[in-house]
């Protein structure tokens, strides 16, 4: 269910609902735009690589809730941002970790469940995680067309650390057998 919380802010901030928003508040252009997204895609890249050398010091739970709270810190502050340089500073540091939690939660889940049971912990926690990101960017489109202003950002980002408060108080204590 905590997953499903994650992918559902997560809808929130599609890069089309994004750049829609960009575009109403900054007037941005198309080619600008792809420029951005180019440069948060590369950032999210390299935080995978990063990601592993956190967890070997910190364990996995810690990497995933340190880095995703400020990264949704950075993506609430972006909606409040007044230029867009602001906002495009806001959201390269956000990409920067925002995703350093995608190959640790699955690292996680297979590791504290038996071997037997990761096929099934795979699709418990893949499913509910897709349907929960589909439902989510009509509400953004909605708040988008009411107003220009980040309502989606603002939605995800704290939809996101919601989700990372809860996944620390649940599972924080929970250590995978090779990290005891």
């Amino acid at each position: 269910m905590l997953f499903s919380v994650d992918a559902f802010g997560g809808g929130f901030i599609v890069n089309s609902l994004l750049a829609l928003w960009l575009f109403e508040r900054f007037g941005l252009s198309v080619v600008t735009a792809g420029a951005i997204f180019f440069a948060t895609g590369i950032c999210a890249a390299l935080s995978y690589f990063v990601a592993a050398g956190l967890v070997e010091r910190f364990r996995l739970i810690n990497t995933m809730v340190f880095t995703h709270l400020p990264s949704s810190a950075f993506l609430v502050l972006a909606a409040f941002a007044p230029t867009l340089s602001v906002a495009v500073m806001l959201l390269v540091l956000r990409s920067l970790l925002s995703q350093m939690d995608v190959p640790t939660r699955p690292s996680y889940v297979m590791a504290v469940v038996e071997p037997v049971e990761r096929p099934a912990a795979a699709s418990v926690t893949a499913v509910p995680r897709s349907l929960a990101a589909s439902l989510s960017p009509a509400l953004a489109g909605w708040m988008l067309a009411a107003s220009p202003f980040g309502w989606p950002l603002v939605c995800a980002g704290t939809l996101k650390i919601a989700y990372d408060l809860a996944l620390l108080r649940s599972f924080g204590s929970v250590r995978p057998p090779e990290e005891m």
